[in-house]
């Protein structure tokens, strides 16, 4: 939805720019160009963010399920690593191998 009212904006915008400047046809377009460029990037940014925050809630699903995750080459699951919500991150209990190790949920599968 919001796409949508994004792109009605844009599209008064270049409505106005049309018909009430005095701005040749390269000017015009060098405009639309920076536009496009700029809703392009929002949109790719915005799927990126998208993806992102999905795989952050798939890993800190399995983990909440007691299954193991795998943290660049090391086994995490709660018997030796505990999870911090405000930091999304793994961080290896005491009287365990990986005492004090950090894993950020960006660095698992």
């Amino acid at each position: 939805m919001s796409y949508i009212i994004g792109l009605v904006v844009v599209l008064l915008f270049f409505v106005a720019l049309h018909y009430f400047t005095e701005l040749n046809y390269m000017q015009k377009g060098g405009i639309t160009l920076f536009f496009i460029v700029i809703v392009g990037a929002a949109i790719a940014y915005n799927n990126m963010a998208d993806a992102e925050r999905e795989h952050m809630l798939t890993v800190e699903l399995k983990y909440s399920q007691n299954k193991t995750i795998v943290c660049e080459g090391v086994d995490v699951n709660r018997s030796t690593f505990s999870f911090s919500v405000g930091t999304h991150t793994f961080i290896g209990r005491k009287d365990t191998p990986h005492y004090n190790r950090m894993f950020s949920v960006n660095q698992c599968q």
